[in-house]
């Protein structure tokens, strides 16, 4: 698979200076957690699941959540996995790519138990998604998955989720985050990226963010997400992809502010209505989230409906100047240092502190690809939704 391969060569060609690469289940795992993109939550108790997975592998889709923990309700577990079992057997009958399949569990349990209950059909799972994740929570998940692992005779990823009260509260926080921090490093192969439960902290407090705000907004949120960053995002080796925070509007609602998102880079074609559609249905205030997770440190998003996809793969693809100075600060000869004018004329680049931000734009740029100097954002997201 790779993003937007469900957009025809003809207009890939016409949007990139470089095309996202391919990539699969058994690629590095550097280089999945890079291309996660927009990771879409369905609740494993959709009756046509298998049918919606395809589908939404054809319009871009190339990472999905099968919830069994918040999405459903409690008494529902049982049904929820009966019917995973069910149309996994079904997916693998069809023979067809699906997207990176991961399931989000309750216990650690059920890691084990699903694998066996999935026989061959666990090929097409890529791993699990750990709720409420603390070192105490866990270890028991970490190791479920590496049995699970050992009975499958294949590679299975952790995504575990930052989102217990222990971490927000302040008086425990550093703690947790070092607990956290010990357990996700003696693990380290096996985590694919650590992501963001920010609606449990803002239930924590009785919060919820409205859709004319971000979740830096929340200041409370903002500085957990601060801190989770510092201690597990390093660019220094030691840290881990962190996924940004799910955005829950997607439809309509009364706004009080005025509209984020700015008309001059929708002003030809078809562009200003487009803009039109994404005010209408609250996504100006995905975008300027989506803009502020990655200047935070975060890759990636949870998505809980399929109209955000799109907006986060543009977002994700390396434009053309970046693209350019990340090159030229990771030229071999710059390996002593220095400074220099971007090619661009518009910026300073500085060769040892912009390093570990080039390299990170470069596999960027591998998974999501490089626009061509002339493709913006607005051309990215149109093409992402015509198909």
């Amino acid at each position: 698979m790779r993003h937007f391969g469900h957009i025809s060569p003809a207009a890939r060609k016409g949007l990139f200076h470089r095309e996202p690469a391919e990539f699969g289940a058994g690629s590095p795992a550097r280089m999945l957690s890079a291309a996660l993109g927009a990771t879409l939550y369905s609740p494993a108790t959709r009756p046509r699941l298998a049918d919606d997975i395809i589908k939404q592998a054809g319009r871009g889709v190339v990472s999905m959540v099968l919830c069994l923990e918040d999405s459903i309700d409690d008494s529902e577990v049982t049904e929820a996995e009966e019917n995973l079992v069910r149309q996994f057997t079904d997916l693998a009958a069809r023979g067809v790519e699906v997207p990176l399949l991961f399931i989000r569990v309750r216990e650690p349990e059920q890691i084990t138990d699903l694998v066996n209950r999935l026989g061959g059909s666990a090929r097409l799972l890529s791993g699990f998604v750990l709720p409420k994740f603390t070192q105490e929570r866990g270890v028991p998940f970490m190791e479920a998955l590496t049995k699970a692992e050992t009975a499958m005779s294949r590679r299975l990823f952790a995504m575990p989720v930052l989102e217990s009260p222990e971490l927000l509260h302040l008086e425990s926080r550093g703690e947790t985050l070092r607990g956290i921090a010990r357990t996700v490093d003696r693990y380290r192969d096996r985590v694919l990226a650590l992501r963001l439960g920010v609606t449990d902290f803002c239930s924590a407090y009785g919060l919820r963010r409205a859709p004319d705000m971000t979740a830096y907004d929340v200041q409370l949120v903002a500085a957990v997400i601060a801190d989770v960053v510092n201690v597990l995002g390093r660019a220094d080796g030691t840290g881990f992809t962190i996924t940004g925070p799910v955005w829950e509007y997607f439809r309509l609602q009364e706004r009080m502010f005025k509209p984020q998102l700015r008309r001059s880079p929708f002003l030809e074609g078809r562009a200003e209505e487009l803009r039109t559609e994404l005010i209408e249905h609250d996504l100006d205030g995905l975008l300027r989230e989506i803009e502020l997770d990655r200047a935070n440190g975060l890759l990636g998003k949870t998505c809980i409906h399929p109209s955000h996809v799109a907006p986060v793969h543009a977002l994700s693809v390396v434009s053309h100047e970046e693209f350019s100075d990340a090159q030229d600060i990771l030229r071999p000869e710059r390996g002593g240092g220095g400074v220099m004018r971007s090619a661009y004329t518009n910026k300073m680049n500085e060769v040892k502190p912009h390093r570990a931000w080039a390299e990170r734009t470069l596999l960027r740029a591998e998974v999501f690809g490089v626009a061509k100097e002339d493709v913006g954002f607005v051309d990215l997201l149109a093409a992402g939704l015509a198909e």
